[in-house]
């Protein structure tokens, strides 16, 4: 019996050791916050659902427009307001159903229902038709030039399984629920779910039965995904060997890490913001020490706060100069950013101090600032720093911190009055910083604009952006919104994320500025 379990374990040594070039131990942060792929529009989320489902166009390890579920695209010949999209043929879903144009009219208008984090990039569709089995026909209300930019994390799902399983309706995770679709998943992607506990590990397989096993290296056979919150923790594990790839190497790590025989450090620009938004539109808030009146209302105050944050020294001190300080919340990538706008952010501490005293502000107040401790690069860090900064005029400040999955609902539900919040902008145009956080919040469009601005002029120039076709009109309304945004201090930038991925140098991936690593694409040497 002794000899027997030796041979067994040395045959499950041996085993391990031929799987190992092909089996992927990912580790991050913070988990994915569901699997249901139209109830959150949040970068670790769409990250391990891109493993999963597929949109009808992603965008590659560059950045770039690539086909998956459409081969192509293009406005109609005959109705400016029209999108044909032709569709990948023999593209079978993971339980062996054929994918067809009848999923992409349910996914869509799924991803367009109440519960949908997803409805904003979806505002000016209007229709969408099966014309066959492998072609759809999006009708939008006016000429979208970026339409095809607003759906590559657009995911579709079976509309047969979705509907078997009870799960047409989007789950509704501010309000808790709990679905079949987000504990389980049916895609047409590269890898099937093998199994799902939430903040744990997810494993997942390679999909033999992809269509696109030819056309991408397909190195990677299993993945193994591990949420590890806590830095330290992670990066032993990537130095011990026990995962093989992290996407968040801490910024104080970064040297331990690359100078490691048999790992490397990748860097890249993120196409993301960090910033704090204030709630300026409540008439009293419940998280500071002002009775009766909201001092965040004042554009004066949220202008002195901004002046006090010094970003030079969160760069150099806090992020080790992993980071770019920002004047605007939209990240260089962005159509509508400009160079003038991002340097706006001076500090000037003594200027503030002027700006409480005229708003009537001179001995300061008091309140709670909410910061996620496991989304960004050094957040809860980051928040600390923005105590003291703040501190220097009179701005007492309660910090906080607890996990995304607890901080996020607190400002779609409106129950935040100074949080932070990080922004990446997917279709890399103004339009989408606008709908999400500037336009007033209602059923289309404002699900993330927690600081109560509401301007009716500013609502219609948004609108418009998705229907004008001359882009230098266009790019006029974009600076003009702008303007406002600027001038209002809606949201105080703090700066660009860098990003810093580590792995083994038998890896061979590129950092996308999405920070979303597709595995299909990721060879393993």
């Amino acid at each position: 019996m002794k000899t027997t379990g030796i041979l067994a374990a040395a045959l499950l040594a041996s085993t391990s050791l031929a799987a190992s070039a092909e089996t992927l131990r990912w580790a991050r942060a913070g988990d994915s916050l569901t699997l249901d792929p139209h109830a959150q529009n949040e970068g670790p989320t769409h990250t391990l659902a891109h493993q999963i489902y597929e949109p009808l166009i992603i965008r590659d390890m560059s950045g770039e427009f690539q086909a998956a579920l459409a081969t192509d695209w293009a406005p109609s010949a005959d109705d400016p307001n029209v999108w044909v999209f032709n569709l990948r043929q023999g593209v079978k879903y993971h339980d062996g159903a054929d994918f067809t144009a009848e999923d992409v009219v349910f996914s869509i208008n799924r991803a367009k229902s109440d519960n949908s984090n997803m409805k904003e990039l979806l505002n000016s569709i209007v229709e969408v038709r099966a014309v066959d089995d492998h072609t759809v026909e999006f009708v939008t209300d006016g000429p979208n030039p970026i339409l095809p930019s607003n759906l590559t994390n657009l995911f579709m799902m079976d509309k047969g399984w979705t509907e078997a399983n009870d799960s047409v309706a989007v789950q509704d995770v501010e309000g808790g629920e709990s679905t079949f679709a987000s504990q389980n998943a049916n895609g047409t992607g590269a890898f099937t779910l093998v199994s799902r506990e939430p903040d744990v590990r997810t494993v997942l397989e390679q999909n033999p039965d992809y269509w696109g096993m030819d056309m991408f290296p397909m190195d990677v056979t299993r993945i193994e995904y591990t949420p590890i919150q806590n830095a330290a923790t992670r990066v032993a594990a990537l130095l011990s060997g026990e995962v093989d790839f992290i996407q968040d190497v801490p910024v104080q790590d970064l040297g331990r890490v690359g100078d490691t025989e048999g790992l490397l450090v990748k860097t890249a620009p993120q196409n993301r913001v960090i910033f704090f938004g204030m709630n300026m539109g409540a008439e009293d808030l419940a998280n500071d020490d002002v009775e009766g009146a909201n001092p965040l209302a004042d554009a004066r105050v949220r202008k002195a706060m901004s002046m006090a944050i010094n970003r030079d020294a969160i760069q150099q001190v806090v992020m080790r100069g992993q980071s770019e300080p920002a004047g605007m919340i939209a990240p260089p990538f962005v159509n509508g950013w400009t160079e003038e706008m991002d340097a706006s952010s001076a500090t000037d501490v003594e200027a503030a101090k002027a700006l409480m005293e005229e708003a009537g502000y001179a001995d300061g107040f008091s309140i709670q600032l909410d910061c996620p401790n496991d989304r960004y690069i050094n957040d809860e860090a980051i928040c600390q720093a923005a105590v003291g900064m703040l501190a220097q005029i009179g701005v007492t400040v309660n910090l906080d911190a607890k996990p995304k999955a607890q901080h996020f609902p607190l400002i779609t539900n409106g129950e935040t009055d100074f949080y932070m919040l990080g922004w990446g902008v997917p279709t890399y145009d103004s339009e989408y910083i606008f709908n999400f956080l500037v336009h007033t919040r209602g059923e289309e469009r404002g699900s993330w604009n927690n600081t109560g601005y509401s301007n009716a002029d500013v609502d219609a120039q948004i609108v418009s952006l998705a229907s004008e076709t001359d882009l230098e009109a266009r790019n006029a309304t974009i600076a003009d919104i702008w303007e406002v945004v600027q001038d209002e201090q809606l949201y105080i930038p703090i700066h660009h994320q860098v990003l810093n991925w580590g792995m083994t140098d038998k890896i061979g991936i590129e950092v996308s500025p999405e920070d979303d690593p597709k595995f299909k694409f990721m060879e393993m040497n």
